[in-house]
């Protein structure tokens, strides 16, 4: 109803996102190519010398689908389709080059209602992901190329794009994005914090945690609510020394890790594929059980957990209940892995 408290949370650009915008080329590919790049079959990469032939030949040598993708867009698309309307409550921002590729994920986020407001640049092309999928793995590598070009001085500190930056109450950032400009996500965190807004952030991938441990680290104290996976979590305890693999316990110590904006205690939310999602409330780990679906209706598991982030963030952002976000979380990934990549039904069904 038009009366009920939560319809105010929904206005204009009051949902912010920054990361890599990256088109996924995805293919179901065989083995034998994930043995000849060396890439696991569940697992996401920064695309190194070495992988420069694979997006060749997978345009090559298998059937490819074109899909707007990049977490951090993904997500914040997804809580824009669970919102529905008003259009535009997500914004974006993130880094493309003016070529074809680009002009794609323009008309991608435009279909989708999404704010975005890239930074266009000339020295490097639209990043690009290879999504390779066996069964249900699917393992990705991503060549930033323009993703990486993202400045805070060129972009983010310019008044017309940090004025959106103000008119937000929940950020969303994912891990990836530390590899790129680590002061633009620090300046939007501060902000968050200062101003007793959340600021939410996924750990993303082993990777981040491993090699980008110090930039992580420099940021954690401002996050409200962390995402990460049962393979994140396990990564991320190891490089803290927490000398724990109980993912519950992991999540307690994620969540006693230092924190600035003493106002709002630590959200840890770990999924764990179909097994139950865990969360820490307070000082307890609660469990909820994922949506059952059956194995021969999942096409593909691409952008299920970006999409258990934007459904999160759709309720997060109307000031619902944090049970609620995770009933949202988990329904936005059981639709997302009924579709090929990171694509979507017309409307959402959630209640």
């Amino acid at each position: 109803s038009q009366d009920s408290p939560g319809i105010a949370t929904k206005s204009p650009n009051s949902l912010f996102g920054m990361g890599n915008p990256l088109l996924d080329i995805s293919a179901v590919v065989d083995k034998d190519f994930l043995e000849k790049y060396g890439l696991k079959p569940n697992d996401q990469i920064l695309a190194e010398d070495k992988h420069k032939a694979l997006f060749e030949e997978i345009v090559k040598n298998f059937q490819v689908e074109y899909h707007a993708g990049g977490a951090t867009q993904n997500s914040i698309k997804i809580a824009q389709w669970m919102i529905q309307e008003p259009h535009k409550v997500s914004t974006f921002f993130g880094c493309i080059g003016e070529d074809r590729f680009g002009e794609i994920l323009k008309q991608k986020a435009e279909e989708a209602h999404v704010d975005a407001h890239y930074y266009e640049q000339t020295e490097e092309p639209t990043g690009t992901c290879a999504a390779c999928i066996t069964g249900d793995n699917r393992s990705l590598v991503a060549n930033l190329a323009a993703a990486n070009c993202y400045k805070k001085d060129k972009h983010l500190d310019l008044e017309k794009n940090w004025s959106l930056v103000e008119k937000a109450k929940v950020y969303y950032i994912a891990g990836f994005f530390l590899t790129v400009s680590l002061e633009s996500i620090l300046k939007v965190a501060k902000h968050a914090a200062e101003n007793n807004k959340l600021f939410t952030m996924n750990l993303s991938a082993p990777f981040i945690s491993q090699f980008f441990r110090d930039a992580l680290m420099e940021v954690i104290p401002y996050v409200d609510v962390l995402f990460g996976n049962e393979t994140e979590a396990a990564m991320f305890s190891k490089e803290q020394h927490f000398e724990t693999e109980d993912i519950e316990e992991i999540a307690k110590k994620t969540q006693a890790l230092p924190k600035v904006n003493m106002k709002r205690q630590r959200v840890v939310v770990f999924t764990q594929g179909k097994d139950a999602t865990i969360m820490t409330r307070g000082d307890k780990v609660e469990m909820f059980p994922v949506l059952k679906i059956d194995h021969k209706d999942i096409v593909d598991t691409i952008g299920a957990g970006d999409a258990f982030v934007g459904g999160f963030l759709s309720e997060l952002v109307q000031d619902k209940d944090l049970e609620d976000c995770v009933k949202a979380g988990h329904y936005a990934a059981n639709v997302i892995i009924r579709q090929a990549g990171c694509t979507f039904p017309d409307k959402p069904d959630f209640h």
